[in-house]
């Protein structure tokens, strides 16, 4: 393996919690993903397991980590496994790590982000309300 290439790796052996094919549209004129579109889909799927556990509406509260380790490319296979990690009173802390998987010729999969995002529970009126029991 050459040494600037990335590290290969499987997917973890669960169903994402999202998975997308970065378009054009998603890429500077180079054809690197930009970041803040990586970071929007962190946000939706770190998102899903915190609603299912609110059993409602969440907002975003804070971004604790994002770590970009590798760069994403338009076509790749993008998925995104969340986990929450940490339960509080009205906050639900989730871990997201993102995979790219590209080049069906000779196939590869790569982790190329990892981050940790914080969750508030939030009533109709969004103000921040207690997580129901597990």
């Amino acid at each position: 393996m050459d040494e600037h290439q990335p590290a290969t790796t499987t997917l973890p052996q669960r169903e994402p919690t999202l998975r997308i094919v970065a378009m054009p549209s998603d890429c500077s004129y180079t054809g690197d993903v930009f970041g803040g579109w990586i970071m929007a889909q962190v946000d939706v799927a770190g998102s899903i397991p915190a609603l299912h556990r609110a059993r409602g509406r969440v907002a975003t509260v804070a971004v604790n980590s994002f770590l970009f380790k590798q760069p994403l490319f338009m076509g790749d296979v993008v998925s995104f496994y969340a986990h929450i990690v940490k339960v509080g009173n009205t906050s639900i802390t989730v871990n997201v790590e993102v995979y790219a998987q590209r080049d069906p010729v000779k196939p590869t999969c790569i982790k190329v982000t990892e981050a940790t995002l914080t969750y508030v529970a939030v009533d109709d009126d969004r103000k921040p309300r207690v997580v129901p029991p597990g």
